[in-house]
C-alpha cells in the first residue's frame, strides 16, 4: 500500500491520506471544491464541483491512473436540487461514465455543497 501526496490537491483537512495506492488501484478521499493553491473554497455547485473533479483528477494522476480509468465514483450533494448542475460538470471530466453513487447529505466539511471520492484503476 502507498500514501498519495500531491500539491495539485487540497492537503487533507483531517487525519487521513489524500489517497492510496494498493493491489492495483487508486482510491481517493472524498474532494471538495477548495482551490490547493489558495485554500479557498470555490463559490457555487459548478465551480466547485469542477475544483472536486480536478482535484480527484490529481490525486489519480499522482497514483498512476487518470479519470479515464475511474470504474467508481461517490459523490455527496449537500442539496439534490443541485443534481443537475453537478452531473453537467461531473460529465466533462468522467467521460467513460463510471459506476457511481450519488447522495444527499446534512452536510459537508467547510460548508460545502459537494464533495466526489474516485476508485480508478492503474
Amino acid at each position: 500500500m502507498v500514501v498519495i501526496s500531491t500539491t495539485k490537491a487540497p492537503k487533507a483537512i483531517g487525519p487521513y491520506a489524500q489517497g492510496y495506492v494498493a493491489n492495483g488501484f487508486v482510491f481517493t478521499s472524498g474532494q471538495i471544491g477548495v482551490d490547493p493553491k489558495s485554500g479557498e473554497a470555490c463559490n457555487g455547485i459548478e465551480k466547485q464541483a469542477e475544483q472536486a473533479c480536478k482535484n480527484v483528477q490529481a490525486i489519480l494522476e499522482a497514483g498512476g491512473s487518470g479519470l479515464q480509468h475511474v470504474i467508481k465514483t461517490t459523490c455527496y450533494l449537500a442539496d439534490m436540487n443541485d443534481f443537475a448542475a453537478f452531473n453537467e460538470v461531473y460529465a466533462k471530466y468522467f467521460t467513460e461514465y463510471p459506476a457511481r453513487s450519488c447522495v444527499a447529505v446534512k452536510t459537508l466539511p467547510k460548508g460545502m455543497l459537494c464533495e466526489i471520492e474516485a476508485i480508478g484503476e492503474i
